[in-house]
């Protein structure tokens, strides 16, 4: 259960998820802070916005948002919310990637899109309400495809303009008003592979915080085309043998679960 501007006892040991911008507050890089409001080394919270996100291993986990480049904070750093999922701890970062969209839902919501009146928040739901026209706003998800192709004993993979060097992963992309998840993976191979496929079957889905997108995992075959591989989208891609893989995204991301999937080499 979310609630907004809420926060813990002074004794009580917790979770902190302090957001600046698009990072999160950690010591030693990947550290997320836990512990009582009295022992941590943090400022006078009055001033910030305290948003409760949920539970992690029997401890409540609250989110603050902190203004950008806030010094108040100087005990940790500020680092990208890739580096908890580099760590492989999804549990943090599932509720990480939480706090990160609900802070940007926050500060994008203050004023209403319609008239442009202060909105106020919502006290039993995590939403933004506008007194003057009433309006009201809950947090953004924006739907996207993700999937795994194989053509006989190869995958199809490419490298994104946002991946690492030597990373590569499956294709992806958001779903556009008035089409369906399936017509979604069709265009998105199209435009990026040239390709077409066959056999499109949903597997998964996995809330991803880059910014606001849920994720809806397919596996599909290919059916047609030769490779032509947008530059636009794409650093690079081929087909690539099945036992013979580059760098592939991290265990617990819905990339590495759908390749396994599609390879036959998915963990019970």
């Amino acid at each position: 259960m979310v609630k907004l501007y809420s926060r813990p006892a002074f004794d009580e040991p917790a979770w902190w998820f302090v957001i600046s911008a698009d990072q999160i507050l950690t010591f030693n890089d990947t550290q997320l802070p836990f512990g009582c409001l009295g022992e941590l080394p943090f400022p006078a919270l009055d001033d910030y916005p305290v948003v409760q996100l949920g539970e992690l291993r029997e401890r409540t986990c609250y989110l603050i948002i902190a203004d950008y480049l806030d010094d108040n904070f100087d005990a940790g750093e500020f680092k990208p919310l890739r580096n908890l999922l580099d760590a492989g701890d999804m549990e943090k970062f599932a509720l990480a990637g939480r706090a990160r969209q609900f802070s940007d839902f926050l500060s994008t919501h203050r004023f209403c899109g319609r008239c442009g009146t202060r909105m106020q928040a919502v006290d039993w739901e995590l939403a933004m309400h506008c007194h003057q026209c009433q309006h009201r706003c809950y947090p953004r998800v924006s739907p996207c495809i993700i999937v795994a192709i194989t053509k006989g004993e190869k995958l199809l993979l490419a490298q994104g303009k946002r991946h690492k060097p030597g990373m590569y992963s499956i294709l992806a992309g958001f779903v556009e008003a008035g089409e369906t998840l399936e017509q979604a993976v069709e265009r998105e191979v199209h435009e990026e592979a040239g390709i077409q496929v066959k056999n499109i079957q949903y597997q998964l889905s996995q809330p991803w915080p880059f910014p606001h997108s849920l994720m809806a995992g397919f596996t599909a075959e290919w059916a047609a085309g030769d490779l032509h591989i947008d530059p636009h989208e794409l650093v690079t891609g081929d087909w690539f043998s099945v036992d013979q893989l580059p760098a592939i995204p991290p265990p617990g991301t819905i990339a590495r679960t759908l390749i396994e999937k599609a390879i036959g080499k998915e963990k019970q």
